[in-house]
């Protein structure tokens, strides 16, 4: 007797808080999504703050929403953990972003893992991703890995990524988050496969 078993998939939301393309946090937070495809076999969404419209500015709840601002909220809500960037503005997060969130579920990311980063124009602004994304996933009761990853302008070249320090610890965040995910790795489904006989049983793998 044969049977199929379906091994389920974990679904990556790769969310950039970027208002336009091309943009640093983009890079970094592509950057990071694939590297973790390379470690991990899971479903990667890349999505910017840009897919969600102008829509998402206007609405001051979430009934307001546009159809597609709508679907970056609960793409951000349905996913099994996230990689979430964002550009930083006079020290913070962009205030669309914040927004973004704000029309989130607090419900919504209770023990998802996340992994954080942010890109900026120095130096100065690094620490944006330990004191205000990282107590902003805490509010959610979110899982954050410990290690966070910081981009400044110098850090990037030909639209790519490429200081050996910072791709050194953009390595180890999604080292720490992969170990996460696998932790958290669901079993296969049972599934019921028919028999030569006509009669259906069922198979799981542990």
């Amino acid at each position: 007797m044969n049977f199929h078993v379906d091994r389920l998939r974990q679904n990556i939301v790769v969310h950039s808080g970027n208002t336009h393309r091309p943009s640093k946090s983009r890079t970094l937070a592509h950057h990071l999504g694939e590297s973790l495809r390379e470690r991990l076999s899971v479903t990667v969404n890349f999505l910017d703050l840009v897919d969600a419209g102008r829509g998402l500015g206007v609405a001051f709840t979430r009934k307001e929403l546009t159809p597609e601002a709508l679907s970056v909220v609960e793409a951000v809500e349905q996913a099994d953990a996230l990689i979430v960037t964002t550009p930083v503005y006079n020290g913070s997060y962009a205030g669309l972003f914040k927004h973004l969130f704000d029309l989130i579920d607090p419900l919504a990311l209770v023990n998802r893992p996340v992994l954080i980063g942010a890109t900026g124009g120095g130096q100065r602004h690094a620490l944006v991703v330990e004191h205000q994304l990282r107590p902003l996933f805490g509010f959610y009761s979110a899982l954050t890995v410990p290690s966070a990853v910081y981009g400044s302008d110098s850090d990037f070249s030909d639209g790519k990524l490429s200081d050996p320090l910072v791709l050194a610890r953009a390595g180890q965040a999604v080292d720490q988050f992969a170990a996460l995910l696998s932790a958290r790795q669901p079993k296969s489904q049972p599934v019921r496969a028919a028999s030569a006989d006509g009669y259906s049983a069922t198979a799981s793998a542990g």
